[in-house]
Order: C-alpha cells, then structure tokens, then sequence
C-alpha cells in the first residue's frame, strides 16, 4: 500500500468532477491524511474550489517543477522539450485523429484547438512504425521528468490518481509514476477523450470511465486491456439526481429578474473555437423572441465557461426584459441542474450540455449551421461529426435545426409537446451516459481505492 495519495487536478473541467461532485469527499473520508492535491492549474483558477479542497495538503507546479534547477538538469529539460514539439503530446494527438479519421473536416493548419493544429503534427513522416516509436517515447520511464517531482513521489512513496490522464500536464507524472513503479489510477475525463483528445496512456494500473462504450474505445484505438478498465456512469448526473424543489427554481429566476410564471428557454453557448458565430446567432434569436416570444417565453444565455468573449458574444441579450445572460462559470452546478430540472427546452449546437438535457430529459433543439457565417463555413455541423456523436445524432433525441426556422420551429414544437421525444432521451441517456442513479462518484472512489488501499 502507498504512503500517500497524490490527486493530480490537470484542469477545471476534471477538478469540477472530481471535486463539486463528491469524489473528492468520498477519498478524503477514507485516506484521511494520506491524500494529496497537486494543483496544475493557476492560483485564481484554484481558488474556485478552494472550499472543496480544504483541509487536503495541497501542492503546486511551482513547487514540482521549479524554474530554477541544475546545469544538467536544464539541458535534459530543454532536449525534451524540443523533442517534445517534434515527437510529443500533441503531435502524436494530431497523428492519432489522422490514423482513425476523427475530427478530419475540422483539422487545419493553425487550428486554435491544438489537437486539431495541422501544423503541430511535427516535421517526421507519417510512418506507422516511426509513430510507434513516438509513443513508446511519450510515456516511456526513461524520458526527462522533473528532479524535484521524482524526489517527492519517492520521498512521499505515492499511488498517483489522475482527475484526467488525458493531458499535456499529466504526462511527467505517469512518466515518473512509471520510472518509480507506483500504483497509477487514470480518470478518462469524457465521453469524447477516447476519440479525438489524444493518445492515452498504457500503462495505467486502472482506468474510470462512464460508459461501455469508452472500454471499448480504450482497448480498440489506446490498446488497452478491458479488465483494467471500471465503467462507473457519469458522476455529474450525481448532481442531477439531488432533489430540486420548483420553490428553489423559481427563487432563482426572480434573482435573474425572469418571470418564474412564464415556460423557460436555455440557451447553451459552446466555446468561441468551436462556434465564431454565435453571436450572430444570439442576435438573430433576440430579435425574433422581441417580436415573436416575448412574454410566451423567457430566454436564459448561458456561455461556456472557456468563452472569455462572452460579453460581447452575448451583447444582443444584455440588459433585455425577460431575458438573462449568466456569468461563465465551472463551479455553479447546482444552478445548472436546478434550470434543467425545471426548464422548459435547451437550444444547443454541441458538447456535454447536450448529454445534460437529455439526462434531465430536457426537449432540445441541436442547432447544426452557422447564422450569418460566410458561404462554405459550417463550424456547428462539424462539432457534431465525431465519432462520439455517431450515437447520439443517430437518435431521435431531439429537433435538429439546420436553419433558424428550423431553430423556430423546434422550440415551439418542444413548449407545446414536453413529452413527444421523452422515451427516446431516456435510451440514449443510458447508452451514451451510463447509469444514472446517483451513485456514480461512489463508484469512482471506489475504483481509485481498490487499487491505492
């Protein structure tokens, strides 16, 4: 049994698993002293779920890898580096999503999401042996890892659990983990990292993930063997499952000055990278509701927590009566499972929110073009064109809306028949999210200690 526990938190969208929905409650009950948080992320980032990490010994990536190191040490961290722009994380992620075809329509040279960068694909050939040998390397014990982070994680004699053991951050550690023979526990973070976020890693002594069909993209594109693999259900529909009373929901709207009384619509932002045109689209919806919806209806905007233009993206909605723009935010959960328990329709072009609605059963609208984008553009249909979303979009789960009266028409059809694709959300809510019964993050916990004792 390790000394300790070190809980690596790579990212926000993981530390809001981990931490708002009770799996990290559940560690710190049965390790105690014994679990650590090692934070990757900046301070201001962190100190949004300081409450949930109180009282855990706490360290940072200054303190791992620190700037200022030996003569040798340096050099053997530069030629990693180097090497690492070449051969690395995200070339073999470009290389992987070219092996297998996912995100094709969407990857290009200068791509702002990384993975999809075809220029990061490194200078060497694309030869299957040759990318073989790259990813022996990415992981591989014998690459540069930091002194300092070695010394701790001998020093300390730790189990390493990854909140996502999908990242560019949470490399030197599975690299150290391996080099010191330590008890390695991988959280995949989402339905989609198993296909088109990048390689994952072999050489984990467990994996956690949601569903039945992340297992088996783990053995088919990751070469995983499915009997290191625990499926648990999604631990955000935990939060989902808590009792939301209609008194608490409609307090909640009287705050956004909404009228409680009225059928509400959510509309769900995606980032700027995977809709540049939202903002027309708000544009175009406003002006249609001020005419035609308002006061059958009000209208809450809610941006993606990675939108940093949201304000000017969400302008047209500022400051109208009867509609409400939120603040981004990865820590407000309970606000958002009390306005989908109690909302009326979601309008979303792609991404988790979309699972959201289906598991509250939710009607939604799948906006799939783009308002007012120039000819041959259609950023919203290539969101929704990869492998993960073969199921879903597969489904009669929702309206799909190609057009803006197709987006009209869905919500109306979807105020005046809550109930018409009820059964079908219900199925696919199973087979795409995995249990619902509000026990997930147990079950994770579980998972981590089966191994770490």
């Amino acid at each position: 049994m390790a000394d300790r526990v070190w809980l690596v938190l790579p990212d926000p969208f993981s530390t809001r698993i981990f931490v708002d929905c009770g799996v990290v409650e559940r560690l710190r009950a049965s390790l105690g002293g014994r679990l650590r948080a090692v934070v990757l992320m900046p301070d201001e980032r962190m100190r949004e779920w300081s409450d949930g990490l109180a009282g855990i010994d706490l360290l940072t990536r200054a303190e791992l890898f620190p700037e200022r190191v030996g003569p040798l040490e340096r050099a053997a961290r530069s030629l990693d580096f180097r090497l690492d722009r070449q051969i690395g994380f995200y070339p073999l992620a470009v290389r992987f999503n070219l092996e297998h075809g996912f995100h094709r329509e969407r990857m290009r040279p200068g791509h702002p999401n990384l993975m999809l960068d075809l220029a990061r694909r490194g200078a060497l050939p694309r030869w299957r042996p040759l990318e073989a040998g790259m990813r022996r390397w990415l992981y591989s014990p014998r690459r540069y890892a930091p002194h300092e982070l070695v010394r701790r994680l001998r020093a300390d004699r730790a189990a390493l659990v990854f909140s996502n053991v999908q990242t560019q951050p949470s490399v030197p550690f599975l690299v150290a983990g391996r080099r010191l023979r330590l008890p390695l526990v991988g959280y995949v973070a989402s339905w989609d990292h198993t296909v088109g976020k990048g390689v994952i890693s072999r050489h984990v002594d467990r994996y956690v993930v949601q569903n039945e069909i992340m297992r088996g993209d783990l053995a088919r594109y990751h070469g995983v063997d499915p009997r290191r693999v625990v499926v648990t259900g999604w631990p955000q529909t935990d939060v989902f499952c808590r009792p939301r009373s209609r008194a608490g929901y409609e307090a909640l709207l009287r705050g956004y000055g909404l009228d409680p009384a009225l059928p509400l619509v959510l509309v769900m932002g995606n980032t700027p990278t995977n809709a540049p045109h939202e903002g027309r689209f708000v544009e175009r919806l406003v002006a249609w509701w001020r005419e035609a919806g308002r006061g059958r209806f009000s209208l809450l905007f809610r941006p993606h927590p990675r939108d940093h233009d949201w304000q000017s993206r969400f302008a047209a909605a500022a400051g109208q009566e009867g509609a409400y723009v939120q603040a981004p935010s990865y820590t407000d959960l309970d606000v958002l499972a009390t306005l989908l328990r109690h909302g009326s329709c979601v309008v979303a072009n792609a991404g988790t929110i979309l699972l959201d609605s289906l598991v509250n059963d939710r009607p939604a609208v799948c906006v799939v073009y783009d308002e007012g984008a120039p000819p041959g553009e259609s950023a919203a249909a290539k969101n929704v064109l990869g492998e993960h979303y073969r199921r879903l979009m597969a489904s009669a789960a929702f309206y799909r809306a190609g057009c803006f009266d197709e987006v009209v028409a869905g919500i109306e059809r979807a105020l005046a028949h809550p109930e018409e694709l009820a059964e079908e959300r219900r199925r696919v809510a199973r087979e795409v999210v995995g249990d619902v019964d509000g026990r997930a993050a147990e079950r994770v916990a579980d998972a981590i200690l089966e191994v770490v004792g």
